[in-house]
């Protein structure tokens, strides 16, 4: 998968540092000690972790490296493997793992999702000025923010017209390294780090990602924002009434599993409402006893927490999204209607419109010679035309490219395209063509080097004039920005997809936003960042990833827990998903990259409607009790269950405490799976709604499904009143062909004159079982 740590190499630092934590955390051994929920209402730990902890201190000096009281019981210490085994077999104790590292995901976009809703809202809840309309208010709600830190000197986060701080929050602002409590404001009103022995003690942002995130979900209208000049504009976050609580868990070389569990466990002790978190671990069959997010999300939902993570960046392929519990909001990316271009004019004035970032001098009244790079091949380049197709370093002729534009393809990935220029430069070559569908999608920033991506088909185009002519020509113009971009949204490449391993009865991602070429806010001192030496650093910056998708998500969260500050963490997801938009601005379908319609698998319910979750009509509320049954039905253990949730029905227990993939269609989500579902056979899925729209309304039901699929909904009609709040309905699903193994996409809308809640389905004619 291709890079997409934005600042100038720190993808190959980030790589580098995180192997080296890694090793180190085996050296050290850190350990994380999980033992499920606080039992006491105070806090205080419960008599087995206090017991632990007092064992463990008289054994070892200073072992203990975090402890969790808040949220849920645990700590994280420096233990022996054996250690580990035995505290492992002690009761209370839900599971003992090593201290995992997981990795970052990395404003025209507001703009965009406005342009996209179709529903408008109630005058009552409308404003004509844009820091109170609807996709930028919530006043009062508290987002935290589990990430890098923050650069609290931005404009972004300045406090004007904003209230005191609620009485409610408990947070502070921890004094470190260039960093005291009057950094904090009514605007940024909690920042904390937790020490780490490779890292600066503080919670100022040293990567720039965990304010880029933070000034998305949450910051404040800057007009006249621009990288450069480029995408200039009003930068403002998603909910600009909202306060930043700011917990540091992330350095250079990732997020520790034991920081990222305090994070959770401080943020649910301080206050907040809502936890964004764009990060993760790596793609595969989860765990959730020993997955720090799983674990943290759980018990922050369980406290009326809603928790928006990331989905990942390892997209396209399947089954590589990751923060898949059916607890968390888990968040794709797509594309807006902003391209930036670098328009490649080639030999009679043919125009290339190519993509990508650029600040280079050239112009269109100088042309330059135009080479493949199979033209360009070193004579004793022994690996023949592939390597010198792709312009790997080493494989071309000096003399060949120098004074030159080179045209590479990009088929090989052991180098970055950035990485591929800079050797072409240091043997005279004039700047490159990349042929790349997947970096003409995504601006990758060349700073002042003459680069310019273009997709597949252009780059044919393009070979094809080479081939055609003796003296080719060309030279790559610097990028300008084109807004509306047609069409838009589009999945972008590098958003990780559905379904889960070894869970195919939940659909996951359930959302997408925004997460290509984001305007958002950075440190000034990032010299890295600058496009040249002697220029001075960008104030703000465009990132890429779903770390910018999510907190897009966060900072809408946050406006629906403004307006409807008594619903639940469940409902509110489920208000943003059943109102999702699943058509672009040329009215037609989303599609994915390659230009196929996009499933659930790629975008969730669809991509987020800034103002109809406001009003949704009806939500589908999942309780703990429901997310208790889900791990039941994984096999989970029966005691290990009641030791994790704070609260469980009298007398519960799991069915035979063995797995049963079909009832996980019946959680009360607001999509639906099915798997395994044979000819002939039928399957049921179980669903309840509750109004929260009209007291007396009538909802009817409209199905979307292929030919080959009976999908039959019962009742029909869903009549409420001002005794009747909640109905249930079933919804039989019957397969009328044999086939290989497949999925079939579909969707059940209930409407009226007013709503549309929709949700979408998908079922498998596989077992839950063939994906693994």
């Amino acid at each position: 998968m291709k890079s997409l740590y934005y600042p100038c190499f720190g993808f190959f630092y980030l790589v580098l540092v995180s192997f080296m934590r890694e090793s180190n955390a085996e050296s050290n051994g850190v350990y994380i000690v999980y033992m499920g929920a606080s039992r006491y209402p105070d806090g205080a730990p419960r008599n087995d972790h206090a017991q632990l902890l007092s064992s463990l201190m008289k054994r070892k000096r200073n072992p203990v490296v975090h402890t969790y009281r808040n949220g849920f019981s645990g700590f994280a210490a420096r233990l022996s493997e054996e250690e580990a085994k035995s505290i492992a077999e002690k009761p209370g104790v839900v599971s003992v793992f090593r201290d995992p590292v997981l990795q970052l995901h990395t404003t025209r976009s507001w703009d965009f999702l406005k342009y996209q809703t179709a529903l408008k809202i109630d005058a009552t809840t409308s404003a004509s000025s844009p820091s109170q309309s609807p996709y930028s208010s919530g006043d009062d709600t508290i987002i935290g923010i589990l990430d890098t830190g923050i650069w609290p000197e931005s404009e972004s986060f300045i406090d004007d017209d904003m209230g005191p701080i609620p009485p409610y929050w408990k947070g502070k602002c921890m004094a470190g390294l260039d960093f005291n409590s009057s950094n904090c404001n009514r605007k940024i009103i909690g920042a904390k780090y937790y020490t780490d022995p490779d890292a600066y003690d503080t919670p100022r942002d040293g990567s720039g990602h965990g304010t880029h995130v933070a000034s998305t979900a949450a910051g404040a209208p800057v007009s006249g924002a621009s990288y450069y000049g480029l995408a200039k504009g009003t930068a403002q976050g998603g909910s600009t009434a909202s306060r930043i609580a700011m917990y540091r868990v992330c350095v250079d070389g990732g997020c520790s599993g034991s920081a990222i569990m305090k994070g959770f466990d401080d943020a649910i002790a301080d206050g907040v409402h809502v936890l964004s978190l764009s990060l993760g671990g790596s793609p595969g069959r989860p765990n959730f006893q020993t997955d720090p997010v799983a674990i943290g999300a759980f018990h922050a939902v369980e406290h009326g927490i809603t928790v928006v993570c990331s989905a990942g960046n390892s997209g396209p392929s399947p089954a590589s999204a990751v923060n898949v519990a059916p607890w968390i909001m888990t968040v794709a990316a797509t594309t807006i209607d902003r391209d930036f271009q670098a328009d490649i004019v080639l030999g009679g004035n043919k125009v290339i419109k190519g993509g990508g970032i650029n600040f280079s001098n050239l112009n269109k009244s100088t042309m330059y010679p135009l080479i493949d790079g199979r033209s360009a091949k070193l004579s004793s380049n022994v690996n023949g035309d592939d390597d010198a197709g792709n312009c790997i370093p080493g494989s071309l002729d000096d003399s060949k490219v120098k004074g030159k534009i080179v045209v590479c393809e990009n088929k090989d990935e052991s180098y970055e395209p950035r990485d591929k220029f800079e050797d072409l430069q240091q043997q005279g070559a004039i700047g490159m063509i990349v042929i790349d569908n997947d970096e003409r999608q995504v601006a990758t920033k060349y700073e002042s080097f003459p680069v310019a991506a273009v997709s597949e088909d252009d780059g044919a185009q393009i070979l094809s004039y080479i081939n055609s002519t003796s003296k080719a020509v060309a030279t790559i113009l610097p990028t300008v920005v084109v807004n509306d971009y047609k069409p838009a949204p589009s999945v972008a490449y590098f958003s990780a997809r559905g379904p889960i391993r070894g869970i195919q009865n939940l659909i996951k991602p359930d959302i997408t936003a925004p997460g290509v070429s984001i305007l958002a806010a950075w440190p000034s001192n990032d010299l890295r960042e600058a496009v040249a030496p002697g220029r001075d650093p960008p104030l703000f910056d465009i990132l890429s990833g779903t770390s910018m998708s999510c907190p897009h998500v966060s900072g809408l969260t946050a406006t629906v827990k403004s307006q409807h500050p008594k619903w639940s963490p469940s409902a509110i997801k489920s208000a943003i998903m059943t109102t999702a938009i699943t058509t672009n601005n040329v009215h037609s379908l989303i599609t994915t990259e390659t230009g196929k319609r996009a499933s659930p698998y790629d975008i969730g319910s669809g991509e987020i409607s800034i103002s109809s979750p406001l009003q949704p009509g009806l939500v589908y509320e999942t309780e703990t009790s429901d997310y208790v049954e889900f791990l039941c039905n994984l096999g989970y253990n029966t005691d290990k269950i009641k030791t994790i949730a704070s609260a469980v029905p009298e007398g519960f227990s799991c069915k035979n405490n063995v797995s049963n993939p079909d009832e996980i269609s019946n959680m009360n989500y607001p999509s639906i799976a099915v798997s395994n579902l044979k000819k002939n056979v039928s399957k049921t899925a179980n669903r309840t709604v509750t109004n929260v729209g009209e007291e007396d309304s009538t909802y009817t039901v409209s199905v979307e499904a292929p030919d080959e699929l009976s999908v039959e909904v019962v009742p029909n009609k869903l009549v409420f009143s001002k005794n009747v709040e909640k109905l249930s309905f079933r919804v039989i699903f019957t397969l009328g062909v044999d086939s290989d193994y497949q999925d079939f996409f579909g969707s059940i809308t209930w409407s009226n004159e007013k709503h549309r809640v929709r949700s979408p389905f998908v079922v498998s004619n596989a077992s839950q079982n063939e994906l693994m």
